[in-house]
Formats: C-alpha cells, structure tokens, sequence
C-alpha cells in the first residue's frame, strides 16, 4: 500500500501518433507515476480491443476489426496457451512494439527514477463482450474461449508488470473495464460472480498494485469485493454514481485502499471551461458525501490519485492534452497543499 496523498497519474491513451513526443509530454507533467502511452491513432493494432489481442488463439485483426476465427483448429494454440498459464511463461505473450509502440518507447527511456510507474491492460469482461467469433458471438460467452481469456489477459497483465519493474519497483496496473457501464444490463447478462471470477483470474497475475477503471455508472459494489488495491473512476461526470457506496468505499480505504479520482474532462468543450480553482471545488464536492458519512476528508486526501476522467486519445490535439496534464498537476499541487 502506498499513500499517493493526490498525485497525479493518467489512464494511458494519448491523441499522439509520434510515441517520443507522447512519452515527452507524459514525463513533463507526470514525474512521480509516469503512465506509458497507448496510441489509437497511430494504428488500429493499439485500439484497446486488438491491442492485447496478439497472440490469442485464432485472433484475426484486419485494419478496422479484431475477432477469433473458430474455423481455424484452435486445439494446439489452446493447449500452447494453457500450458504457459500453468507455467506462468509470461514471455510467450509479450505486448510487441508492433501492438503497443508507448510502451517499447517507454520501456527504453534512460535516467526516469519515478516513485511508482503505471500500465493498463483491457479487462475481461470489455475484451470478452468486444472481441467475438466468425458469427458475431462474443467470446466471453464460449466457455473454453472465455476462460482462456482471461487467462491470456493475465499472462499479458503479469508481462506488461515484468518488465514496468525495471523502471521501478513500485508498478501499478489498471484492468480497464468500460462495458462495466453496461453490467446489470439485458445486453450483458453476466452474473456478479462471473464478473469477480473473470477480474480475479487477472489480477492473480499482478503482484504490484492493481486497479479497476470504468469510466461510467455501474454497479461500483461489485469492484470493490474483488481484491483491487486502486478503484478509478470517473469522477467528473459520474461522482454521484460512486457516492450511492458509502459503507463500500469506507471499507475499501479501511483495508488501504485507494481511490482514483478521474476529475479533469477528456473532452475539448469541458476542458476550455474549467481551471485549477474550479476543479478543485469539483472534487471536494465529489468527496463531500464521503465525509458526511464519516469518512475523514484527510483519508480521501491521503488515500487518493488525480487522474483524467478517462484516457486522453479522445482530445483533438496533443496541445489539448497538454491542457488537460497541465489542469491535472495544477490541482494536484494545489490540494497536497492541504494535506501537507
């Protein structure tokens, strides 16, 4: 556990195509938990769906579209895969610079000491509802394609750690979950069990730190029975959705958990009219429904990141970007003032 007492951190996707100028605009702003970058508009293979998708069994990607072909014999890839997650060889699953251009960039960065550094990978429940066979079926409901999801997922979480550990040995990983939004849904009907069972068998992979993101309304009682060190939301648009949790999430800090409060907008419109001073009125009242049910404003200080609301590839420009780390530091600063 560490008390990160607001440190400024991001969720990973950046508007960049060039992975020097995103690394260099991500170690000005964010020195203490540098993020490595992921760059959609650099090629289709670092969408968030193909990007981890290198290496499944069948996995097919085109230029606009990722699915398994179960006309191909999956039975050796299968067996190959099952034998790697027995043997934790987390090497046969690397993340090729191909797939993944941020983070070999990163990675080879000389002279970075940060205190901790961040990566993410795809959950299972967004990578399993997205990613679909020949016919259109979502693989999470194949129950051999779904269960060496997950187990496929955990190997590339357990690599993407390895070698972030040479950077420091503080590493953090979010498990990114958006379609978590549609939980509970007619569309997505996956029990609450289902959904641990498939997070945990993930995390198993991730000895550091680990961490959920959604960035919308779901049901935030069901992450936090997982075993996440790190919830992070968005707390910009859906701070009301999380503080329907109270007792939750005190018992979530209780057990040294930690909050990431993604409250600088990813979108140019929301952006041009916020400032540091505006912000921070934002998130105190983000937290105020916390501390009125008796959880110590100093713990959600103490206790909490500062992030985006959710990855920064959805801003027009790099300059935007810019706009946003720069806000993101600035209140930041401002509230370990009050800490301090």
């Amino acid at each position: 556990m560490i008390e990160f007492g607001c440190l400024p951190t991001a969720i990973g996707s950046m508007p960049h195509t060039d992975p020097s100028e995103a690394c260099s605009q991500i170690l000005k702003y964010l020195k203490e938990i540098p993020v490595w970058p992921q760059l959609p508009r650099r090629s289709f293979k670092e969408n968030m769906y193909a990007q981890y998708s290198e290496g499944f069994p069948g996995i097919t990607v085109t230029e606009d579209k990722v699915y398994v072909d179960c006309a191909q014999d999956l039975d050796e890839p299968l067996e190959k895969l099952y034998a790697a997650y027995l043997e934790n060889d987390i090497d046969k699953y690397a993340v090729s610079a191909d797939y993944a251009a941020g983070l070999h960039y990163f990675l080879n960065l000389k002279d970075i000491k940060p205190m901790a550094v961040k990566g993410e990978v795809t959950g299972p429940v967004t990578w399993g509802l997205t990613v679909a066979d020949n016919e259109g079926k979502a693989i999470i409901y194949d129950d051999a394609l779904g269960d060496a999801m997950a187990k496929f997922l955990r190997l590339k979480a357990g690599w993407q750690e390895k070698e972030l550990s040479k950077i420091s040995p503080n590493t953090i990983i979010f498990v990114d979950e958006p379609y978590m939004a549609s939980f509970g849904s007619v569309a997505v009907p996956l029990s609450k069990e289902k959904v641990i069972s498939l997070l945990e068998e993930v995390f198993r992979g991730i000895s550091g730190l680990k961490g959920v993101h959604c960035c919308g309304n779901t049901d935030w009682s069901v992450l936090l029975e997982t075993s996440i060190d790190i919830l992070s939301f968005d707390a910009y648009n859906y701070a009301r959705s999380l503080s329907l949790y109270p007792a939750e999430i005190k018992s979530f800090l209780d057990r040294k958990g930690t909050i990431a409060w993604g409250i600088v907008p990813n979108d140019e419109q929301s952006l041009a009219k916020e400032t540091v001073a505006s912000l921070k009125d934002r998130l105190e009242e983000a937290m105020a429904p916390f501390t009125r049910k008796g959880v110590p404003f100093k713990q959600l200080l103490q206790q909490g990141l500062l992030t985006p609301s959710c990855g920064l590839a959805s801003l027009p420009t790099t300059e935007a970007a810019a706009q946003a780390l720069e806000l993101l530091t600035g209140l930041s600063a401002k509230i370990r003032k009050r800490i301090s």
